[in-house]
């Protein structure tokens, strides 16, 4: 009869392996969802704020591009009142 335990014994040893393999496996794939959870939510945000970074780009290029016309605008009134400056000291 103690054969017969220790046969039975020995023959759980396999499974008992096994099953403790599938429960760290398991573990591993719980670990590897939440990991990709995590890297899905850290790509949403860094898409997020990648869009909103291209946003304020072409903000600040159309703010360039006024800045820009009012400098010529300025350069352009600035000739104009010396040469009418120019006009009124020849009178």
């Amino acid at each position: 009869m103690v054969k017969q335990a220790v046969a039975r014994a020995t023959d759980l040893e396999p499974i008992d392996r096994l099953e403790d393999k599938i429960k760290r496996l398991i573990d591993l794939v719980n670990r590897l969802k939440a990991d990709q959870v995590a890297a899905e939510e850290e790509h949403n945000r860094l898409t997020q704020q990648v869009d909103d970074l291209r946003r304020q780009l072409v903000d600040a290029e159309g703010s360039s591009s006024e800045l820009e016309a009012l400098r010529d605008e300025r350069d352009v009134i600035r000739t104009r009142v010396a040469e009418m400056l120019q006009q009124l000291d020849t009178i």
